[in-house]
This record gives C-alpha cells, sequence and structure tokens, in this order.
C-alpha cells in the first residue's frame, strides 16, 4: 500500500473508531492519561501493521489490538492482586469466586471479571448440554439437585455425576487462564 493510501486509511479510522475506541479503552483503565497512551499504541502498531499488509475489518482489527494492549498491560500491573484473588481450594482446585465477588471496583477487576465471564461461558457453551444444563441450574441459578431431578425426571445421582463431568472440565479451562494471568 502506498503511504499517501496508508495515511487515508489511517486518518478515515481515527474519525471513524477514534472516539468509541478511547471510550472502550478508559473505561478498563484508571485515568485518561493511560487510555491515551494505550490508544496511542493502537494507532502506532495500525499504522506499522497497515504499511505492510492491508486489513479488511478494520474495527474489529483496532478493537481486538485495544483489548490485547489492555490485557498485556493488566499482565504486567497487577499479577499480585489477581494471585490475591484467586486461589486453590483443599482440593487443589482454582477458585474465582474472589474475583467474581470483589467489591474492590476498580478498572481491573472490572475487566478481570469481564475477561472471567467471557471464559467461563466460552467453557459452558463446551460442554454437552445436559452437563451445562445442570452445572448452571446448580451453581449459578442456585437451584438444588431434588429441584432439578423433579423437573427433568433425571436421578440425582445422574445429575450429581454430570455436574462433576463439568467441574472437571471447567477448573481445566478456567486453569488456563489463571495461568495466563500469571504468567
Amino acid at each position: 500500500m502506498s503511504v499517501l493510501m496508508a495515511e487515508q486509511t489511517i486518518s478515515g479510522a481515527v474519525r471513524e473508531y477514534g472516539k468509541r475506541l478511547f471510550r472502550f479503552i478508559r473505561g478498563r483503565v484508571d485515568n485518561d492519561a493511560d487510555a491515551e497512551d494505550l490508544l496511542q499504541e493502537v494507532w502506532y502498531q495500525f499504522s506499522r501493521v497497515l504499511r505492510v499488509e492491508p486489513i479488511e475489518q478494520v474495527g474489529a482489527w483496532l478493537f481486538r489490538v485495544a483489548r490485547n494492549k489492555l490485557t498485556d498491560r493488566y499482565r504486567r500491573t497487577t499479577p499480585d492482586s489477581l494471585d490475591a484473588l484467586v486461589y486453590e481450594d483443599e482440593d487443589g482446585a482454582l477458585d474465582f469466586r474472589n474475583i467474581l465477588l470483589a467489591d474492590n471496583q476498580t478498572p481491573e477487576t472490572e475487566y478481570l471479571r469481564e475477561l472471567f465471564w467471557e471464559e467461563l461461558m466460552a467453557a459452558l457453551d463446551e460442554l454437552p448440554e445436559a452437563q451445562r444444563n445442570v452445572f448452571v441450574w446448580n451453581e449459578l441459578e442456585d437451584e438444588t439437585f431434588q429441584s432439578i431431578a423433579d423437573r427433568t425426571g433425571e436421578n440425582i445421582k445422574t445429575l450429581i455425576s454430570r455436574k462433576r463431568y463439568a467441574v472437571q472440565h471447567l477448573r481445566e479451562r478456567l486453569g488456563e487462564f489463571y495461568r495466563e494471568f500469571l504468567s
């Protein structure tokens, strides 16, 4: 791509996505200065990549890069606070309740909470429907195994077994999430 075309594409992207991208980043950092710094990094990367190859979906690319920059920033600045929020229980399983129930409403905890829910929902979508339903009803909707059994006509032991398989899968998948943020 020629330098002139790249400059026109960059100018158009700044006009079209600049304000939304700033608001997206600003909602996830402590102050305007940090948001502007991250936005500048996104534009810099955009200009470098654009000179080498065309980008088909500019908006999606910009927001993905912004999300990656936020994740990189979060990893660099808060591993200790994340470590304090996530711990292993007596079975050696990772417990994320502190992340989900934390009172501190910092941009970092909100961002982490958002990422965690995305990962949890993606992991739940990988489960067979019966396992997913039992886990959601019991853990997220606080329904008893007896009421689930009454509703579905399934044996309670079958429901417990399905939930156990779901929990094993979620521990493995969310363990990857945990390790990703602490490495």
